[in-house]
């Protein structure tokens, strides 16, 4: 649970976070396109080039019935039917090999999400390293057992699944030979808002399934993936594309390369800051005590004289007695002569 092997980079909360770029449609059904992006991920510095294996026949049946019709007025595919929709975005099978080949140039780990038996038949022939599952997905336990019986790591999206759904899930990919599995909290809107993306659920995801748990995240900008590194992620997912105006059918909630590179180097920077419990000074501290406050005499004091509020303050630097001996000096009598800009010490008084 706390660390994995994904194809050959290591994933855990005492390892960088794991931050993937999902090309999904956004190739427009140009290969060329495709591996522009591929080169536009590494460049942000994704550590991981994921995308989807299916195809529109493998996915629904071209139907324009009511049940296949996209009708929702705020979707962003409205007016689509499934099977339509499936022909725009779907990965030529014959543009996985020069994909990967790309990915794997760059330095970028390559994978795919499959969507049914035959895509992880030819996945396997590609030796891919690893397997997602779609939250659309998360439900066909049928699927799930196929992808766990290869062996290899298995990442799911938790999208619209409940605990007991989840139950079902992770027991299954257990259970058929998933040994290394992740889970993914993931809101399945597109886009999705930040008051609906819920990213507590991370820790308790994490102790109830006892499994590294990321973020698969539709939101734009980076401020909430960032902020599932301080709850314990250790995989970040998001669709990427190298321009949204240049459209596709998941660029409206795609991040362009500017922000894939902040979000790899922030998501790394607050993985560095959470450290461990700590209180006191840190090593690097130390050298700051010495700008702490202390009682220091402020005015030129003679032997005798009384110490008052008038002649000792509490100031900075931090050379001499600390400010909770304030009130048990005043009052007290000077033993020696004592200038300006002298530090406090017990030494200083008549006993």
């Amino acid at each position: 649970m706390m660390e994995m092997n994904l194809g050959g980079r290591m994933v855990g909360p005492n390892h960088p976070p794991f931050i993937i770029a999902e090309m999904s449609g956004n190739h427009n059904q140009s290969l060329e396109r495709a591996l522009q992006i591929v080169e536009a991920a590494a460049e942000a510095g994704a550590h991981a080039l994921k995308i989807q294996t299916y195809t529109a026949d493998t996915m629904t049946i071209n139907l324009d019935t009511k049940d296949f019709q996209i009708s929702d007025q705020s979707s962003l595919w409205k007016g689509n039917n499934l099977y339509k929709l499936y022909q725009q975005a779907y990965t030529p099978w014959e543009w996985h090999k020069p994909i990967f080949n790309k990915a794997l140039e760059l330095g970028m780990i390559p994978f795919s999400t499959p969507f049914d038996h035959t895509a992880v038949d030819f996945l396997e022939e590609l030796n891919v390293p690893m397997y997602k599952i779609a939250s659309f997905e998360n439900n066909d336990l049928p699927l799930i057992k196929k992808v766990a019986a290869t062996g290899k790591p298995l990442i799911i999206s938790t999208g619209m699944a409940t605990i007991e759904e989840l139950e079902e899930t992770v027991q299954t990919a257990r259970a058929f030979g998933c040994k290394d599995l992740i889970l993914l909290k993931c809101t399945s809107t597109y886009p999705a808002s930040p008051e609906n993306t819920n990213i507590t659920t991370i820790p308790d995801m994490r102790d109830r399934f006892g499994c590294q748990v990321g973020l698969s995240d539709h939101t734009m900008g980076i401020g909430v993936a960032v902020g599932s590194i301080a709850l314990g992620a250790t995989i970040v997912e998001k669709h990427f594309t190298i321009s949204r105006a240049e459209k596709g059918v998941d660029s409206a909630f795609s991040m362009e390369p500017d922000e894939m590179k902040s979000l790899v180097i922030e998501a790394e920077r607050v993985w560095r800051s959470l450290g461990q419990v700590s209180y006191g000074p840190t090593s690097e501290e130390k050298k700051s005590l010495k700008f702490r406050r202390s009682i220091y005499v402020v005015k030129d004091i003679k032997p005798g004289d009384i110490l008052t509020k008038d002649n000792l303050r509490v100031i900075r630097p931090g050379f001499g007695l600390a400010p909770k001996y304030y009130d048990q000096l005043i009052g007290k009598t000077a033993a020696k002569e004592i200038k300006a800009g002298t530090p406090t010490d017990f030494s200083l008084l008549e006993e």
